[in-house]
């Protein structure tokens, strides 16, 4: 029972928020143009989303059953300084209270530590204070630039989070190649800069290259250590982005600096069946090797109230060399090419204009390389949950992360005006500096 007090308060606090927003950002006209120019009072914004469910992990020797809820909430607000914009945002998660600590079993995931080991098998919960930023962009002759301060949020690395991509935000479970792709969203201590040219965008980030320790419900501030750069590209519902970083010790069980290379493609479309995918790369190059991880994934209506979704990855692992490797002691880690294909289904059940009440499904089959068939066999996965989501509303500035902008105040920040039946009325998107809202035809 005491778990599922955090749950209520998430879900409460998301209906309260949305609720008393979606006033403030009501637009009676959806076809008219949006206004050239953002109020000069603050604007405030609300998202975030609950999953609770069962989740069964089926593998050799040993089953790996949880009852648990992956949720975030975020809110922010913005408004005009000057001839530019401000923008503030916070984002949390209750997983520390809703996952146990050890994590959500998940076959062949890796990252991070428990009890100062290696996870394996586990997803680590994500911590209670996911982002605390602050941005400010202004417009320039040829477009704008930004700069943007978190005491925790994300670098210039990587393609949006899984959990804010529209091609998986109806799934609950993380990417095995999280920790390759877009683990830097919790980074505590970053500074950003950038600039965006028509299309095109340009950041760098100078930030704290340790990744969260243990404790979930702190801030694990440190020296600005690493660094990072990011070219984005964006036109029409077409973005990419290609990045790389340099990152400082960033794991606690290899005290050596890495390299992290990442590329991304997404898709996004708006109306009809709101088809979204997005096509990945990672790479972490490490003292014990380069490790490389591919991911294709997608989600479309397939009617008024039932969302399809896909996953297919191909990770290479290192679980049978992972553990503590002192400074000076090290080998080259025997790599485990993984490859994991999940289906699911959400049904939204009850839809109002707060949020969408849905239950859904999903199975994962994987193919497991020769050097994990006797510890694993063939395994899979499956889950079943109920999930609640918020409906942005039309003033709803999210975290725009489809070419990398920085977390809720990046280069470029999209409104999506869905319908109570979940239909999409248009979309806009906000350009740095705020000085004018674009209708994305």
């Amino acid at each position: 029972m005491h778990r599922l007090r955090p749950l209520i308060l998430i879900a409460a606090s998301m209906i309260c928020m949305s609720a008393w927003l979606t006033p403030v950002f009501a637009q009676h006209d959806h076809e008219q143009p949006a206004p050239s120019r953002v109020p000069s009072g603050w604007q405030w914004t609300t998202d975030g989303a609950l999953f609770f469910g069962f989740n069964d992990q089926e593998r050799k020797f040993r089953d790996f059953t949880a009852w648990e809820s992956q949720n975030w909430v975020m809110g922010g607000g913005r408004r005009t300084v000057g001839r530019g914009t401000l923008q503030l945002g916070t984002m949390l998660s209750f997983e520390p209270f809703t996952i146990a600590d050890l994590g959500s079993p998940q076959v062949f995931q890796t990252g991070e530590t428990f009890a100062r080991a290696p996870l394996i098998d586990y997803q680590h919960p994500h911590d209670l204070i996911m982002e605390l930023s602050g941005s400010y962009t202004h417009p320039w002759s040829r477009g704008a630039w930004v700069v943007a301060i978190g005491v925790v949020g994300p670098p210039a690395f990587g393609p949006p989070p899984f959990m804010h991509r529209a091609s998986a935000t109806d799934n609950p479970e993380a990417p095995l190649s999280h920790h390759y792709l877009d683990s830097t969203h919790i980074t505590p201590g970053v500074i950003t800069l950038g600039g965006t040219m028509g299309s095109m965008t340009l950041e760098g980030s100078w930030f704290h290259g340790r990744e969260p320790d243990e404790n979930r419900t702190d801030i694990d501030l440190g020296t600005l250590d690493s660094y990072s750069l990011r070219v984005g590209w964006q036109r029409g519902p077409w973005s990419g982005q290609i990045s790389g970083a340099q990152l400082t010790m960033p794991e606690a069980a290899t005290p050596y600096d890495a390299q992290r290379l990442s590329a991304s493609l997404t898709y996004t479309q708006p109306t009809g069946r709101h088809i979204a995918w997005t096509a990945a790369f990672g790479q972490k190059r490490e003292i014990h090797g380069n490790f490389e991880a591919y991911l294709i994934e997608g989600s479309m209506q397939a009617t008024r109230r039932n969302i399809l979704y896909l996953r297919a990855e191909s990770v290479a692992k290192d679980i049978l060399d992972a553990g503590f490797h002192p400074r000076g002691v090290f080998h080259r880690h025997r790599q485990s090419q993984v490859g994991a294909l999940t289906l699911g289904l959400v049904h939204d059940f009850f839809v109002t204009p707060v949020g969408r009440f849905g239950v859904g499904a999903d199975a994962t089959g994987y193919l497991v390389p020769d050097n994990l068939q006797e510890p694993y066999g063939q395994p899979t996965s499956f889950h079943l949950f109920v999930r609640f989501r918020t409906d942005r509303g039309a003033g709803h500035v999210h975290a725009s992360r489809d070419n990398g902008g920085y977390g809720g105040n990046g280069l470029t920040g999209e409104t999506e005006k869905r319908r109570s039946d979940g239909g999409y009325l248009s979309r806009t998107t906000l350009r740095a500096g705020g000085s004018s809202l674009l209708q994305r035809k």
